[in-house]
């Protein structure tokens, strides 16, 4: 049988209504889109009996070892941020799968103190695709009390129970990161008798949905009114993760560690000092989270500044690095893309300089790459097969070194 007359033994579809037809050594054929739909089934398979072995507190699932061995497979750096997020999660989803018969555990709520783009967020945000649970961020700025104008604190559980599609017993088990947390403390040592709308009365409202509670919330988004319909939602079994820069109590510490005075008083690495690392929760009581926020979070635990070195390892180590990302689309229009060890360097000197940790890596290396990523298409008809972006084409914005295909050599003979 001719290859343009064969057909797929699962869909039906000839050879010439699909990309690529394989035949196995029986004559048997499969299309790629058979293919495709097959793997997204096993795909489905690996998740479900995760999902199944989470419900049932799979042992190997929850242990904080394999937790982390995935984290370190995504966010470069941050060991110790990473092993208590692990230990953390693990507790929280043990709690909720094996809890004890007579009496309660606590709930593992996270605070997660340091820089932008140190990895915070992307810590939350792996593990909870990893445990296959949804997953919601809230920029703490943006909250309000009730009653006042501004996002609602319980909407965070609205846009939870969204990303759930509308389960509740999915929503009740996810995660919410809120991120800025640092942003709404109170002004002053002392309570006010009036609440701070940006600051203490949001803590406030928070701390309810964090403690656990019943939220009734609009199943589509908005404000609450009288007549609208409402779905109660747990928040007994959310995992709770707020993070911040905390930039002014780092600086407070560093003058006390510099000074010798409390804190430990302990020497450090020059290089990639973390003096949030010496943070306790009276620290963070004096620097305006209120005492009862505070306490419904049973681990602190901060990250690190980057270094070049692991700015570099972030553009190509983890599974979803940033240049296998960039090469992966080069490669689709069938042109290979190269970066030199002086490129990646000085690509990651800019972030550093940039103080934003590995959030400024992607927005230098897209203006790196935007201009042939648009003209790559015309660039492959010219016969550019490779880019070579060296250190030069990152610092002084030279042009990057062009490959071309060799000429067919049966095609030179033709002519």
């Amino acid at each position: 049988m001719s290859e343009e007359n064969l057909t797929c033994n699962f869909c039906s579809k000839s050879r010439k209504d699909v990309t690529k037809m394989i035949v196995g050594a029986t004559k048997v054929a499969i299309c790629n889109e058979c293919v495709k739909l097959c793997v997204e089934i096993l795909e489905e398979d690996v998740v479900k009996s995760r999902k199944e072995k989470l419900y049932a507190g799979d042992k190997e699932i929850l242990n904080p070892v394999m937790i982390k061995e995935h984290l370190d497979e995504y966010v470069i750096g941050q060991d110790q941020a990473k092993t208590v997020f692990s230990v953390a999660v693990s507790n929280h989803y043990k709690r909720i799968t094996q809890p004890p018969k007579d009496f309660e555990l606590d709930k593992s709520n996270v605070i997660m103190l340091g820089a932008t783009g140190a990895g915070k967020t992307l810590m939350a945000r792996t593990i909870a695709k990893y445990l296959e649970v949804p997953f919601t961020i809230a920029d703490a700025t943006t909250l309000t009390e009730a009653g006042y104008v501004g996002e609602d604190v319980e909407n965070v559980v609205q846009k939870l129970y969204a990303n759930a599609k509308g389960d509740i017993t999915k929503t009740e088990r996810g995660i919410i990161f809120i991120d800025e947390i640092d942003k709404i403390t109170r002004k002053s040592e002392n309570a006010s008798i009036t609440r701070d709308v940006s600051g203490e009365g949001v803590q406030q409202g928070l701390l309810k949905i964090i403690e656990g509670t019943e939220c009734r919330v609009p199943p589509h988004g908005g404000r609450k009114h009288p007549d609208a319909q409402m779905v109660t939602i747990n928040t007994s079994n959310i995992l709770f993760i707020v993070g911040g820069a905390f930039t002014e109590l780092e600086k407070q510490i560093k003058a006390k560690v510099s000074g010798g005075i409390g804190f430990g008083s302990r020497l450090r690495d020059s290089d990639n000092n973390n003096y949030l690392a010496d943070v306790k929760p009276e620290d963070l009581m004096k620097y305006g989270l209120i005492p009862e926020f505070v306490g419904r979070f049973s681990m602190i635990t901060s990250v690190n500044q980057l270094t070049e070195q692991q700015l570099v390892k972030i553009l190509t180590e983890p599974k979803n690095a940033l240049i296998k990302q960039v090469k992966y689309l080069f490669k689709l229009d069938d042109i290979d893309i190269e970066f030199t060890n002086e490129a990646k360097h000085s690509i990651a000197k800019k972030a550093k300089a940039l103080g934003t940790n590995a959030r400024a890596l992607k927005n230098i290396l897209d203006s790196i790459v935007l201009p042939y990523q648009f003209d790559a298409q015309e660039m492959r008809n010219k016969g550019v097969n490779k880019i070579q972006i060296t250190g030069d084409v990152v610092d002084k914005g030279d042009d990057p070194v062009l490959l071309f295909k060799k000429p067919d050599a049966k095609k030179q003979q033709a002519k």
